[in-house]
């Protein structure tokens, strides 16, 4: 390696480094997170690839149906922390048989109708959607994207995206978001990312006033649902209900508590 190799390595090296204790950060749960990109640019990628998922997936038209899920969403997000978003979500049915949900940074949250025949009820979907903000709470978007930005993706491909309004054809955008490459295809985040958004998503809706412990009724219907041929796109690209399940009973003691100081209980009717 040349003298001038050794100072262009020494450089990558120090910039990074810099980035890293720069962008030190901690989750919700406690753990050390590396989050590179303000969370605006984050809400900013969101905000593109739901604007792209609209364009090219079909939305309910029934009301009765988008007034159920805008109930329970409205009731969950009430409790989102300010400083991850402080405005008003916006809420999507997409008719589509799948059973999965997601939401972004930037306040998006999409449900897909599959979800409805497996979440039987507020509760049920209520665990879903607190389980999906949890991911936007504990910035693993952000974590991901980071992630992909340090290993050589570049974050100048990242702000070109932007710049030029392609989220929704970046693979390492909307795979970091937990999209696919693919309008509607949910990528799985990582155990870790998936077990925090547990621990989060479990508190949330208990702190919103749904019962806490239909998260559990919620994943036996999902092994029941998978136990055919084909797997629900929600249970396939997450840890199996029997590992869900035991993690929230692990945590069901202050769910209870927190379900049980709630000042509200939601009555949103499908």
């Amino acid at each position: 390696m040349t003298f001038s190799s050794n100072r262009i390595a020494l450089a990558t090296l120090t910039i990074a480094t810099t980035l890293t204790i720069a962008s030190c950060a901690t989750s919700p749960t406690g753990r050390s997170q590396m989050l590179l990109f303000p969370e605006s640019q984050l809400s900013e990628m969101g905000v593109q690839a739901f604007s792209s998922m609209k364009e090219n997936i079909k939305m309910s038209n029934k009301p009765v149906q988008n007034d159920y899920v805008q109930c329970i969403a409205d009731s969950i997000t009430r409790h989102v922390p300010k400083d991850v978003f402080d405005g008003k979500w916006e809420v999507v049915v997409f008719d589509d048989a799948q059973v999965n949900a997601f939401a972004l940074p930037g306040g998006k949250i999409g449900v897909y109708t599959g979800l409805l025949d497996v979440a039987v009820n507020q509760h049920q979907v209520a665990a879903v959607i607190g389980h999906e903000v949890g991911h936007v709470i504990a910035h693993h978007g952000n974590e991901r994207v980071s992630r992909s930005t340090l290993i050589g993706i570049g974050q100048e491909a990242v702000n070109v995206a932007l710049q030029t309004n392609e989220v929704a054809s970046s693979q390492l955008i909307m795979t970091g978001l937990g999209l696919g490459f693919q309008y509607g295809v949910t990528m799985p985040f990582g155990r870790t990312h998936e077990s925090e958004a547990d621990e989060i998503g479990l508190e949330l809706m208990a702190k919103a006033g749904f019962n806490p412990q239909e998260s559990v009724e919620l994943w036996r219907n999902m092994a029941k649902a998978s136990s055919g041929q084909s797997q629900p796109e929600f249970f396939s690209t997450h840890p199996s209900p029997k590992t869900r399940i035991e993690d929230l009973q692990a945590n069901m003691q202050g769910a209870l508590a927190a379900y049980k100081a709630a000042p509200n209980r939601p009555n949103c009717q499908q």
